[in-house]
């Protein structure tokens, strides 16, 4: 690779983690975050507004998760090649002017085209904050508390998405979308102001790569999402669902005949890694289905306000910090294998209770200490998988292996939530419910069966957790070996 001699200069790092640049980058981690969930509690109220369809409700989601997680390696690539400032400042503003789009939407059509766009810019921005992070804070002290303050934005931006979402959606559902204008143009601006562009570097861009993994993912969700509706003999449902699958082979091929592909495949050269990777997309799909699914269940069933809902469920992410903090330790002691075991049965005996309940269940007495306890299980997954990736390999690989593992994590949601919405609407309608008309409009037997949709769901989800433990116990990792791991890793952000 030739360097461009046009390339910017390096500024001098900063010495201190505290001060504009933070906030920048941390600012745009929480804002990607938060967008990532604040949509989740305006569904029913999208549906009624808006009149969203029920597979509308679920392409709301995916359309923003399937091009974020999609386009992700593609991202982090165009920051080598532009510089990582200027490609920042482009994703944000994308991601800005597709929120100012999603916020004025009058159809169905316009807000997932908008919403789809979100998550490009995010696909862009996201990689792209963290490398910048490398370079603009010195070694050592102020680079690691730098890390832990963008790092931290993942689980502040997810909490607070559920609490803000329901907040705003109470005013106005546009509003979720219409607050990351004027946050987005600060980002922007502080951007511009406060950090240093990086060398850059001719490099091939593996475009055909992104393109064609993130559109056939896409078609098999459509295929699966709009099935019931269009019919499985559709002939639309059929091609979309046989293109999809053959553009997934073409990948496939695509990639291990790219010189410089965005997936090297010499990162799969371990069952154990493997085994950790399929984990990471279990992990993913259940902790993203259940969010979606449950909270249209805490409104649409049982009948809480958006803000309720939201507020209803933060002891779940309350047991994901705990989960997660006692899988920290626990990794240096005992076998991964055992404890990632552990964390499913305990997510399974969760998700398999949760499918019986139905829509007259009290909150205190069983959906806060039902919530805690999946938290629980899915925090202890999504601590211990992604070290468990970082096992036996140098501090030069932990970038690239790092970013697959969170490229199976994201895009694990939107495929999740697009193949399970068709399966909660089928029992829906199976029962006798109509997946049609308003909420509101609904009687019991209606609304009975609706829950019933949203149940299945969550047995589906017990099912995913049983083979989320039979994975698990393939694992040979030792607790030495993540101990390593974690040195690395730490090493690794220090260079």
């Amino acid at each position: 690779m030739l360097e461009n001699p046009a390339a910017s200069p390096q500024s001098p790092v900063k010495q201190s983690a505290f001060g504009l640049a933070i906030i920048v980058l941390s600012g745009l981690q929480f804002m990607v975050v938060l967008d990532g969930t604040v949509v989740i509690f305006a569904l029913p109220r999208l549906q009624e507004e808006l009149g969203l369809s029920t597979s509308g409700g679920a392409w709301t989601v995916t359309a923003y998760g399937l091009t974020f997680a999609g386009l992700m390696l593609l991202g982090g690539r165009l920051g080598d090649v532009f510089g990582r400032k200027r490609t920042l400042i482009a994703g944000v503003g994308l991601f800005t002017v597709a929120s100012l789009a999603c916020g004025l939407a009058q159809g169905e059509l316009t807000l997932l085209i908008a919403r789809a766009f979100q998550g490009a810019g995010a696909a862009i921005a996201a990689p792209t904050a963290f490398a910048l992070v490398a370079t603009t804070f010195a070694p050592g002290k102020a680079r690691n508390q730098a890390i832990a303050v963008v790092g931290s934005m993942a689980g502040i931006g997810s909490v607070s998405g559920l609490v803000i979402g329901g907040l705003l959606t109470e005013l106005s559902w546009r509003l979720i979308f219409l607050i990351n204008v004027p946050i987005g143009a600060l980002i922007v601006v502080g951007a511009i102001y406060t950090l240093s562009d990086t060398a850059h570097h001719r490099a091939p861009l593996d475009i055909k790569g992104a393109i064609l993994g993130t559109l056939a993912c896409a078609l098999v969700v459509f295929g699966a999402t709009e099935g019931p509706s269009w019919g499985w003999g559709s002939p639309v449902i059929v091609a979309s669902l046989i293109a999809g699958v053959v553009l997934l082979i073409v990948f496939v091929f695509v990639e291990r005949n790219e010189p410089d592909p965005l997936l090297p495949w010499s990162l799969f050269n371990s069952r154990d890694r493997n085994a950790t990777f399929l984990l990471i997309f279990l992990a993913g799909a259940i902790l993203g289905s259940m969010t979606f699914f449950v909270a249209q269940m805490l409104q649409n069933s049982i009948g809480y306000s958006p803000l309720q809902a939201g507020i209803a469920c933060i002891p779940f992410t309350i047991g994901i910090g705990v989960g997660g903090a006692l899988a920290s330790k626990a990794a240096l002691l005992v076998s991964p294998r055992w404890l990632l075991t552990g964390a499913s049965v305990v997510l399974a005996a969760g998700l398999l209770f949760g499918s019986t309940l139905d829509r007259h269940i009290g909150y205190f007495t069983t959906l806060l200490p039902l919530l805690i306890v999946i938290g629980f299980g899915v925090g202890m997954a999504m601590v211990l998988a992604p070290l468990c990736v970082l096992v036996d390999v140098p501090p030069s690989d932990i970038g690239p292996l790092a970013a697959v593992g969170q490229m199976f994590m994201n895009l694990a949601t939107p495929i999740a939530i697009g193949l399970l919405t068709p399966v909660a609407a089928s029992r829906t309608l199976s029962l006798g419910g109509d997946t049609d008309i308003k909420v509101s409009m609904m009687n019991g037997s209606q609304l009975d069966a609706l829950t019933s949709g949203y149940t299945t769901v969550l047995l589906v989800c017990f099912g995913m957790a049983v083979l989320t433990g039979a994975v698990a116990l393939t694992l040979r990792f030792t607790p030495g070996q993540l101990a390593q791991a974690q040195h690395v890793q730490e090493e690794a952000q220090n260079v």
